[in-house]
């Protein structure tokens, strides 16, 4: 048998492998810069508590790190891939070495050993390329200055320093020690590329729910791994389908209340993980139960004819109208239905106020995005606080009913077809009495053609033609037997005939114009209006405000805006507060003269971001004389902190973001 000579592959104890020696690991130029945010630091920390506090037998795998030998001859080490896991890492234990440098030597000197070359204590065992070495050097080392400055160096090593104390280094030591990775290490010979994009770029990454099943199931011995397949995951796979993805994100909406990116990092997957640190056998098979039982509601939201209920098989089909953002607002919803917590009456109230919802904002073109969250929070605390949630973001009678009369009709045929009493519209076409380009012979009174009316006539005509009142529901055949026609002969052969009584009526029409166009658009606008009805509710329009918990950092700023919001309205008082750093210092600064308790309960639960000391060196403001709110944190950070604290203080609900136009497309 033939042997590998150009690649060594190694699985490796982690900690000894990067204190072993005088080995330099060099970040070589082409890497990508350092990335990882704080929530990166967050599951690394904690996955090394959680090794920690298992027994000696336990270990915890980060997977593999590339590396060669460097062409030179020196013993460094050329990092090829790992290099984001190694910083980090690095860091890590930074925060540690610093944390205990003056009360426990001997630990300082373990870790020492891992940061800093012993046969040069001024270079660092981890070098990156020139660009950042400086800084990365300066934070590892502990010789940054006072200067303001922020670099993902920074904040990820101010993170570690805020939550581990001293008291707990052994513990974070002793599940550092428990780490190991594969180290393939690249003979001369080797093709470093090739062998790096086989590991990066070969078969498809795992995705959010092959990472949740994986983390279910792993804990667990092969006997019980089989048991929860069958009883649980599989019957979850059989509902949800292709959506299963889809279905992990709308339900860990549903029981946060919050939003959960589907997009970046596996964000579905964190969100879950935090939901569900611990998954054992003794608690699993409980929440099993609940996954599996939502499960099964989501596969009747996909396929509606799953429904006994006629009813309420008919409005899931037109709440699918509007795509599955509504979805965890749904789930939450039929949940109660089915275990007889809400009534039937309810449900259906629901799926009204859903289509209005979605329905209104679609008319006056306001956006979609990130609504359903806050009312899954409002549904917690009763149906009259989702009935004012909905008022609040729902669209007046007044408004929609200005916009109707100029506008293009979304989602045409599902509107006339609640309008017109026709469930199923397969066999149907949305005609336009006036059609969208009408040609020279078109006429509206069959006298005059088209060629004839003035440039004004034509633009009215032509603008009001997909508008509600010059649209209707028609029979296919009879489209086609019509089609170009003028409007007395589709009146006359066409309309006439129709089963649909809203077009039928169309045949004691003499003239079709713009006159008849806004006379009709007013009669439908008032059944619109009454059938897209909001809750009967004296809330008003926000102005586009977005509820602090569901505020998001926007990312992709180009060159010279600052600007991300317009103002901030906390509790009734506008602030004119323009970023993320600057809301989260007056945040806190009210948090602690207001609800000073909730504050201090929060950093105690987070390690920060307030502290009774500047024990690292970095941007600090003065709370009070003993107290200080650390500024040098990512904008992810800072957000959340906002986020968190205000929800602690339980005031939550009264603030309130409005992005500037920048802000909003960004």
């Amino acid at each position: 048998m033939s042997t590998a000579t150009n690649v060594e592959a190694t699985a490796v104890n982690t900690i000894e492998w990067l204190a072993a020696g005088s080995t330099t690991i060099v970040v070589p130029v082409y890497q990508r810069q350092y990335r990882w945010d704080i929530g990166g630091c967050e599951r690394l920390l904690s996955d090394v508590r959680a090794v920690a506090a298992d027994d000696d037998a336990h270990r915890h795998f980060i997977g593999s790190i590339l590396s060669a030998h460097d062409s030179t001859g020196d013993s460094d080490l050329i990092l090829i891939d790992g290099q984001q896991r190694i910083t980090t890492l690095m860091l890590l234990v930074a925060a540690l070495h610093h944390s205990v440098k003056e009360s426990d030597p001997a630990l300082a000197s373990e870790l020492e050993r891992v940061l800093i070359r012993q046969d040069d204590p001024a270079r660092t065992k981890l070098r990156p390329h020139d660009a950042w070495a400086e800084l990365y050097e300066s934070v590892v080392l502990d010789r940054r200055g006072d200067a303001d400055r922020g670099s993902r160096f920074d904040d990820n090593y101010a993170f570690f320093r805020s939550q581990i104390h001293a008291e707990e280094a052994p513990s974070v030591w002793r599940g550092l020690q428990k780490l190991e990775h594969v180290s393939i290490t690249l003979g001369a010979e080797a093709n470093a590329q090739q062998i790096f994009e086989s590991l990066n770029s070969t078969g498809e990454p795992l995705r959010d729910h092959e990472l949740i099943h994986n983390y279910i199931l792993m804990g667990l011995t092969h006997s019980e791994q089989l048991d929860v397949e069958a009883r649980f995951w599989l019957p979850i796979e059989r509902h949800t389908g292709e959506a299963i993805g889809a279905f992990w994100r709308h339900y860990l909406v549903m029981t946060t209340g919050r939003e959960v990116a589907a997009n970046g990092e596996h964000g579905v997957y964190s969100a879950f993980r935090q939901s569900f640190p611990h998954v054992d056998v003794e608690h699993l098979q409980a929440h099993a139960e609940v996954w599996r039982h939502y499960a099964q509601i989501y596969g009747i939201l996909l396929d509606p004819a799953q429904e006994n209920d006629p009813e309420i098989a008919r409005q899931l089909r037109h709440v699918n109208t509007f795509g599955r953002a509504a979805y965890p607002l749904v789930l939450s919803v039929y949940s109660d239905y089915s275990r007889g917590v809400a009534g039937r009456a309810e449900l259906l109230e629901t799926l009204d106020w859903i289509q209005a919802l979605y329905l209104r904002r679609a008319l006056v073109n306001l956006p979609t995005e990130r609504l359903i969250a806050r009312l899954c929070r409002a549904r917690a605390q009763g149906r009259d606080s989702l009935a004012r949630a909905l008022a609040r973001i729902t669209p007046s009678d007044e408004r929609v009913g200005a916009v109707l009369k100029y506008s293009e009709l979304p989602h045409a045929a599902y509107v006339l077809g609640r309008l017109q009493g026709i469930e199923d519209t397969e066999g149907f076409d949305i005609e336009h009495i006036v059609p969208p380009v009408p040609g020279d012979a078109w006429s509206g009174d069959g006298v005059r053609p088209w060629s004839e009316y003035s440039e004004d006539e034509q633009n009215s005509h032509r603008a009001l033609a997909p508008t509600l009142g010059n649209l209707t529901l028609l029979e296919q055949p009879l489209t086609e037997r019509v089609f170009g026609a003028s409007f007395p002969v589709k009146r006359d052969d066409a309309y006439a005939r129709s089963a649909v009584a809203a077009t039928r009526d169309l045949e004691s029409v003499p003239v079709w114009d713009t006159a008849a166009i806004t006379s009709r658009t007013v009669r439908l606008t008032a059944d619109l209006l009454r059938i897209w009805a909001r809750p009967a509710l004296p809330e008003i329009d926000d102005d586009g405000l977005t509820p602090i918990l569901d505020a998001v950092r926007r990312r992709g700023w180009p060159a010279g805006w600052e600007r991300e919001f317009d103002y901030v309205e906390y509790r009734g008082e506008r602030w004119e507060v323009y970023d993320v750093k600057h809301l989260f210092n007056r945040v806190f600064r009210r948090a602690w003269t207001d609800t000073r308790p909730a504050a201090v309960s929060y950093c105690a639960t987070h390690g920060g971001p307030v502290y009774d000391a500047m024990a690292w060196k970095g941007q600090w403001d003065a709370l009070d004389d003993t107290h200080f709110l650390y500024m040098g944190w990512d904008s992810n950070y800072m957000m959340n902190a906002v986020q968190g604290v205000l929800d602690e203080s339980g005031i939550a609900a009264e603030v309130f973001v409005k992005y500037s136009y920048i802000g909003n497309v960004m």
